[in-house]
């Protein structure tokens, strides 16, 4: 069972949520609060799982709110202003949810946090679903860029940046690879080398030390460090 809290500074919204969790037995409702506050004290006073927690609440912020509780519990931010969602993905919340939200959208994001728990990764260490998207910080001073996680053919490494290879399209991040390696869902990348990660599913071939990506023009160099732990990982798929 996953123990959670509702923080909302708006009862009706707490009602909808109070009833998608009596729905889901994932989850063990511990206690609701219109006080942000008051929720730090329950986080503190008790083993808590997961918090859903709105944004813009009186007293302080949501995001206020995660970095007090510094990595306690697992969050998913419940709001109606998508403008939130880089900081919050910043502070590795586990999901964002837009109000109204719907309810099948409510389990996806609860069976990410049983997934993160049980394998003890970080909040952003998701499913990779078609929804499922990172941003980050660009060249460009101040400015953010979403890139949807289906849409990645692999990230290559370029000394103090990482380059996003997706759609045809590259974009440079001030990033490091071994951060990247850790956050990104396991199921579908893999590090295959220190300057790069694929994306598992665009894999159409491997022959010798090259691993050869379906619909682009690319052919990664498999490392030696690297290479048990790859071809352990394609046994599962491997026929005959």
């Amino acid at each position: 069972m996953i123990s959670c809290i509702i923080v909302d500074d708006e009862q009706h919204a707490i009602d909808v949520l109070v009833h998608f969790v009596k729905q889901t037995p994932l989850l063990e409702l511990k206690g609701t609060t219109t006080r942000p506050l008051e929720a730090l004290q329950m986080v503190n006073a008790e083993k808590i799982d997961l918090v859903f927690l709105d944004v813009q609440m009186p007293d302080i912020s949501g995001i206020d709110f995660i970095k007090a509780i510094n990595g306690r519990c697992k969050v998913i931010l419940t709001t109606a202003y998508s403008e939130f969602a880089a900081e919050g993905f910043e502070l590795e919340v586990v999901d964002y949810l837009l109000k109204p939200v719907p309810f099948p959208r409510f389990l996806k994001a609860v069976q990410r946090v049983a997934d993160s728990l049980e394998s003890g990764t970080g909040g952003n260490s998701v499913d990779l679903l078609e929804d499922d998207y990172i941003f980050v910080k660009t060249e460009a001073k101040g400015k953010m860029l979403r890139i949807n996680l289906q849409d990645i053919d692999y990230i290559e490494s370029l000394k103090n940046y990482v380059a996003f290879h997706y759609n045809g399209t590259k974009t440079m991040a001030l990033l490091n690879m071994k951060d990247l390696d850790e956050r990104l869902p396991a199921r579908h990348f893999m590090r295959v080398s220190r300057s790069f990660i694929i994306a598992l599913r665009k894999i159409s071939g491997v022959e010798g030390n090259l691993v050869r990506l379906k619909n682009i023009n690319a052919e990664i160099v498999l490392g030696d460090t690297y290479r048990a732990a790859f071809m352990e990982k394609m046994k599962g798929k491997l026929m005959g």
